[in-house]
């Protein structure tokens, strides 16, 4: 039951979940825009999405044939390729990579597209409950 509804509501659910984890991550670069040395952080959503609906137009990963190749490291935290350092505009003399403008701005375009989904999967559960009650 559980995989017929997550194939009902399609990519949004994974979105969703995207949507909110950026809004995390925007609000704590913002929170941090005096801390020095701090990296702001962000997320490749394209990347993000791709990799939760299992899509294989993702970059492939390395894969390492001899014992002599060198490894490679996860790029984000918890072996998370999406989850990349922002590239400063204008970086702080005390290291300091957030633009508290360009944060804000993230955060108000990642706001509209988490509504939006928002509005997209409560449109898809009021067609479902009208399915089922048949009013």
């Amino acid at each position: 039951m559980a995989n017929s509804i997550d194939n009902f509501l399609g990519i949004h659910a994974q979105a969703l979940g995207l949507e909110s984890r950026r809004a995390q991550l925007l609000a704590a670069n913002l929170a941090n825009a005096d801390t020095p040395n701090f990296k702001a952080r962000d997320v490749d959503f394209k990347a993000a999405l791709a990799q939760a609906g299992g899509s294989t137009t993702a970059a492939l990963p390395l894969r390492a044939t001899q014992a002599a190749h060198i490894g490679t490291a996860a790029v984000g935290t918890d072996n998370d390729p999406a989850l990349l350092y922002r590239v400063p505009l204008a970086p702080a003399l005390d290291g300091n990579t957030v633009d508290p403008q360009l944060e804000q701005a993230s955060f108000a375009e990642n706001a509209v597209r988490y509504q939006a989904t928002l509005t997209l999967l409560n449109a898809r559960l009021r067609g479902l409950m009208t399915a089922i009650t048949g009013q």
